[in-house]
C-alpha cells in the first residue's frame, strides 16, 4: 500500500504544502502568498491568522490535487520561518498582536541595552547566539510591553507564545499541543542548548514569563494528531504531527548533511549557511551562531550557522520596488548580458547586516556607479552580492572546520550564473540537487523516521541526487580582487543609521 508524508513549509513570504512519496519524490504541492506588513521603517510583521489560513488552504489543495486516499498519509512534518514570533490567547486562539518577523529591527535599542549591561557573554555561552533583534526573545518582550494588558494576561497564564512552528502545531492539534522543537527553541535567545531547556535566568532578564513558553521537544516524534473538524482538513483528522524543524535545520537534514563538516546554503529571502558540527556544540571564533540542528533518538546534532538577511529579497526589490526587471529569471538574463558588474557593488543591508558583521545599523548601499552603468550591471551586482555574502559566511566557518563542498537549495539556487560565481569565489564544488525541495523534504523525512517509513540516515542519503555540480572556472586572483572590493563596499554600508 502506498504511503505519503505531508510537509508544511511555512516561509517568510508564502505558505506551502508538499506531499512526498516514500522515494522522496514530490507528488503534489500548493502555495499561497500572504501580506507583508511594514508599519515603520525597519519593522516587519505578518498576520498570524493569515499564516494559518494560507497554510491550511495549501494543505487541503495539495492533498486534493494528488488524488490519493488521505488515509494513506502516515505523518505530517513542519518546517517554518524561525525567529518570527506570535503571542496568542490560550482560550480563543486570537493573536494579541501581529507576528513580529525575524527581519524586524524594532528591538535593536533593547539589544543595545542588553549589550551595555554586559549580558552578551551569558547569552552566547548559554544559547549559542549573539544579542541581536533577529531573535525571538526581545520580540516577545516587545509585545508584552506594548500591547495593553498583555503582560498581566501573560503572567496570569492566559496567553501563549511561540515561533511559527508552535503556532501551526497548536492550530493543527486543536490547541492540544503547545510545543517547539529544539531547533526552533534554540533561536529565541532564551534556550539553553546544552541542557535543552528554557533558561530561567534569561527569561527573567527579558521579562518573559516561562508559563507562556511552549514545551521544548525533539525534532522527530509524536506531538499530537490533526484535530477533527478543521475546515478543509476533515479527511486528515487523526494523522500524526510527528516531525518539526526550523527551515534552515530542515534544509540541512534534507540535504543529508549528516556528518560533521558537511554544509549547505539556502538561497531564500535571506541566505542561510549551516554546517553540521556533530554532537557537541562548537563555539564560533568568527561571529557565527551555534544552534541545535535536530534531535532524535536521544542524540542531538548541532550546527554552526551564518545568516544573511537579504538575498532573494534583493532580486524581489529589483522587480517590485525599482521595476528594473519584470521577473526573477530576467535578472539572470541581464546579468549574463554583461561581462562583469562594471565595478558596481550592491550591499543589500536593507534591514542591517547579519553574520559575520552583526551590524543592526547598516543600510543598503550601491557603490561604483558611473555614467556608463546600466541596469544589466546593477542586476549582475545584485546576483554577485548574494554570492559575496555567502563567501563571508564560508570564510568564517573555515576558521572552525574545513568545508570541501557546498550543497545548495532555495529559490535563487535555480540561477546558474549565481552558482557559478559562488563556486569561483569559494574555490570548491557547489552541488545543486535534482530534488530542490530540500527544506520541505527535511520536514517530511523527520516525520517519516518517526513513523518508520525510513530506518535511518543511510536510507535518506541514498535518495539524494545531484542535478548539477558547479566547479571553479574563473581565475582565483581575479575573484580575490573582486572580493577585496566587496569588503570595501561593506565598510561603506556599515553603521549608516545613527543609534
Amino acid at each position: 500500500m502506498a504511503s505519503y508524508l505531508l510537509a508544511l513549509d511555512q516561509g517568510t513570504t508564502s505558505s506551502r504544502a508538499i506531499l512526498f512519496g516514500t522515494g522522496g519524490e514530490v507528488v503534489s504541492k500548493a502555495q499561497h502568498p500572504f501580506h507583508q506588513i511594514y508599519p515603520q521603517p525597519g519593522w516587519v510583521e505578518h498576520d498570524p491568522l493569515e499564516i494559518w489560513e494560507t497554510e491550511r488552504r495549501a494543505m487541503a489543495q495539495a492533498v486534493h490535487s494528488a488524488h490519493i486516499d488521505p488515509k494513506d498519509i502516515v505523518g505530517i512534518g513542519i518546517t517554518n520561518q524561525r525567529e518570527t514570533t506570535v503571542v496568542w490567547d490560550r482560550a480563543t486562539g486570537e493573536p494579541v498582536y501581529n507576528a513580529i518577523v525575524w527581519q524586524c529591527r524594532r528591538t535593536a535599542p533593547l539589544c543595545d541595552q542588553l549589550k551595555a549591561e554586559g549580558a552578551g557573554e551569558r547569552i552566547s555561552k548559554t544559547t549559542g547566539l549573539l544579542i541581536d533583534a533577529y531573535f525571538s526573545g526581545t520580540k516577545i518582550k516587545w509585545i508584552l510591553d506594548h500591547v495593553p494588558g498583555a503582560r498581566a494576561r501573560a503572567e496570569r497564564g492566559e496567553l501563549l507564545c511561540g515561533t511559527v512552528d508552535s503556532w501551526l502545531i497548536w492550530n493543527l492539534t486543536g490547541g492540544k499541543a503547545h510545543v517547539s522543537d529544539y531547533s526552533n527553541a534554540s533561536r529565541t535567545m532564551l534556550f539553553d542548548i546544552h541542557r535543552l531547556c528554557w533558561d530561567e535566568e534569561l527569561c527573567r532578564l527579558l521579562d518573559v514569563p516561562m508559563c507562556i513558553l511552549p514545551q521544548p521537544v525533539p525534532s522527530c516524534g509524536p506531538y499530537g494528531t490533526v484535530a477533527p473538524g478543521l475546515p478543509g482538513l476533515e479527511d486528515l483528522a487523526g494523522i500524526p504531527v510527528c516531525g518539526s524543524a526550523g527551515d534552515q535545520a530542515a534544509a540541512l537534514f534534507g540535504q543529508t548533511c549528516f556528518a560533521p563538516g558537511e554544509a549547505k546554503n539556502t538561497y531564500g529571502t535571506g541566505c542561510f549557511t549551516l554546517m553540521n558540527v556533530g554532537q557537541q556544540p562548537v563555539r564560533s571564533r568568527a561571529g557565527l551562531l551555534t544552534s541545535v540542528a535536530w534531535s532524535m533518538g536521544g542524540e542531538t546534532t548541532y550546527a554552526l550557522e551564518g545568516s544573511v538577511f537579504n538575498a532573494g529579497s534583493t532580486i524581489q526589490w529589483l522587480r517590485d520596488e525599482l521595476g528594473l526587471i519584470s521577473s526573477a529569471p530576467e535578472c539572470d538574463r541581464l546579468a549574463e548580458s554583461v561581462a562583469d558588474s562594471g565595478g558596481v557593488f550592491v550591499v543589500p543591508a536593507f534591514t542591517g547586516l547579519g553574520a559575520p558583521y552583526w551590524d543592526m545599523y547598516a543600510r543598503g548601499t550601491i557603490v561604483g556607479l558611473t555614467r556608463g552603468t546600466t541596469k544589466a550591471h546593477i542586476a549582475r551586482a545584485v546576483l554577485e552580492s548574494i554570492a559575496y555574502q555567502v563567501a563571508d559566511l564560508m570564510e568564517a566557518m573555515r576558521q572552525d572546520l574545513p568545508v570541501t563542498c557546498l550543497r545548495v537549495d532555495g529559490g535563487a539556487s535555480v540561477s546558474d550564473p549565481l552558482l557559478q560565481f559562488q563556486a569561483d569565489l569559494l574555490r570548491i564544488p557547489v552541488d545543486r540537487p535534482s530534488q530542490v525541495e530540500t527544506t520541505a523534504f527535511g520536514a517530511a523525512a523527520l516525520a517519516g523516521l518517526s513513523v518508520g517509513v525510513w530506518s535511518g540516515y543511510e536510507e535518506l542519503r541514498a535518495l539524494r541526487r545531484s542535478q548539477h555540480v558547479f566547479l571553479p572556472q574563473r581565475e582565483e586572483s581575479a575573484c580575490q580582487a573582486d572580493y577585496r572590493q566587496w569588503k570595501r563596499a561593506v565598510e561603506r554600508a556599515g553603521g549608516w543609521i545613527e543609534a
